[in-house]
């Protein structure tokens, strides 16, 4: 262990532990920003909130954009794939520029709102689909995944002794906040009143990103919160517990030295496979509901508990990282997720609205827990100051995943049926829980291959 002093003038110290690692300590938050940390999950989440709509509701405005446009379903669901790939594009250089000071959390939000009202005049207003793919697909994609990247990684800045929940909490804002619009597009919007919904949810969730983004502040590089001793077993057993299961990385991986490492692109693979069952299932529940017979309250319903419990499914899984570990849990959520498919597909082709809905929130669930998991995983094995970019790069697995979710999903499913979609979704979903027994910490030794001293010093030798 080693400390190294700074000046008394100077309300803090930087100690290292044992790897090398620093820690920055002594400062509470109020210090810093002049108000309690909790705030920052608050803001994130809302803006969070702000952002949800283009993703989870959007394919329930499906019918009426497909009418009022003359749209076909195809142009459709390849909008909602095109968007998910901007989204999942800017992650990694929106990283990049807010590691370097190039581009403060404030002034992300603020382009994240601006993306957010373009996206939603396109939609009503586009003389040609065309100018949708351009604004609603670029630029409200755009502005979404600055929004995404800045929330979610800010949190974790503020919490890293127990990251998990509160990442969760933030994450989950990105699917319930949808959620009175899922119901305003598929009950109240029309022709003739298409453009005038489209517009007023567009100038409310700008107001949400831009109001949040201007409270939004950085703690310092290697800031470690109050009370929290990074070199020391906590008191809190909260703490104790988290960091115990999840113990903080090794050291502060470098974008170049965390793509060098292999479990970043196992990461990368396996949320490639699970955001792409949850991308695909938001794009063909509402009209699989609907070719099985089920009337548009109900299905409208189905997806809206899908939202609710994959946001709230988000926070409830971190926590739940947080006391048995996250690779453990990411384990069971793929196995959920790749169960809940084959029950979709069951209770649908049999008629059972009950168990549609149960199978709909189940993979609601599973489909949102992977992406708190992975930010804090990211973290976990790779550190928190340069978790912008880093996890950028495993969030980057959705710029293929959403095409192929939504996109190609679509394909598969105007060919072969929605039988083969779902079985295909359900099988890659337990691929994928194969794959994640095999992520472990770079730079950790394995604790069960570690050997005792066949020969201890003894007092004699002492």
């Amino acid at each position: 262990m080693a400390t190294t002093d700074i000046s008394a003038a100077v309300p803090y110290r930087e100690v290292a532990d044992r790897n090398g690692r620093i820690y920055r300590i002594g400062q509470s938050d109020r210090q810093i920003m002049g108000r309690p940390r909790w705030t920052m999950v608050l803001f994130p989440w809302i803006g969070m909130m702000g952002i949800s709509s283009s993703e989870y509701a959007f394919t329930s405005a499906e019918d009426t954009l497909h009418t009022a446009h003359m749209w076909s379903s195809g142009h459709i669901f390849w909008l909602m794939g095109v968007w998910i790939f901007f989204q999942a594009a800017v992650a990694f250089p929106a990283g990049q520029l807010r590691e370097s000071g190039k581009l403060p959390a404030r002034y992300a939000m603020m382009l994240g709102a601006l993306g957010t009202i373009l996206g939603y005049l396109s939609l009503a207003y586009a003389p040609h689909v065309i100018v949708a793919y351009i604004g609603f697909g670029m630029f409200s994609g755009i502005g979404a995944g600055l929004v995404y990247a800045t929330c979610v990684n800010m949190v974790g800045k503020w919490y890293p002794e127990r990251k998990g929940g509160k990442t969760g909490l933030v994450n989950g804002g990105f699917a319930y906040g949808s959620v009175p619009f899922v119901f305003l597009f598929s009950t109240y919007m029309d022709l003739s009143n298409y453009q005038g919904v489209l517009v007023f949810v567009g100038v409310i969730c700008c107001a949400m990103v831009a109001i949040s983004g201007w409270f939004f502040k950085d703690p310092p590089k290697f800031w470690w919160p109050e009370g929290a001793d990074p070199l020391k077993v906590s008191d809190d057993p909260r703490i104790r517990r988290a960091l115990e299961k999840n113990p903080p990385a090794v050291k502060q991986y470098t974008p170049k030295e965390a793509a060098r490492v292999p479990v970043l692109w196992m990461m990368w693979f396996c949320l490639l496979c699970t955001a792409g069952i949850n991308i695909f299932g938001i794009a063909m529940q509402v009209p699989f509901g609907k070719e099985m017979g089920f009337a548009g309250g109900i299905v409208a319903t189905a997806m809206s508990l899908k939202a609710i419990v994959n946001g709230t499914g988000r926070g409830v899984i971190g926590w739940i990282s947080d006391k048995y570990g996250r690779r453990y849990t990411l384990i069971f959520v793929c196995i959920v997720l790749g169960m809940s498919q084959f029950g979709v597909l069951a209770s649908g082709s049999i008629g059972n609205m009950p168990l549609f809905l149960v199978c709909s929130m189940i993979s609601g669930f599973g489909g949102g827990a992977i992406f708190p998991l992975f930010a804090a995983m990211t973290a976990d094995y790779f550190g928190e100051n340069n978790n912008a970019s880093n996890y950028g790069m495993v969030y980057s697995s959705k710029l293929i995943s959403g095409l192929v979710g939504a996109g190609v999903g679509g394909v598969v499913v105007d060919n072969w049926g929605y039988n083969t979609a779902f079985v295909i979704a359900g099988g890659v979903g337990l691929f994928s829980a194969c794959l994640a027994v095999f992520l472990k910490a770079p730079g950790r030794p394995d604790i069960r291959k570690i050997q005792a001293n066949p020969n201890p010093i003894g007092r004699e030798d002492a």
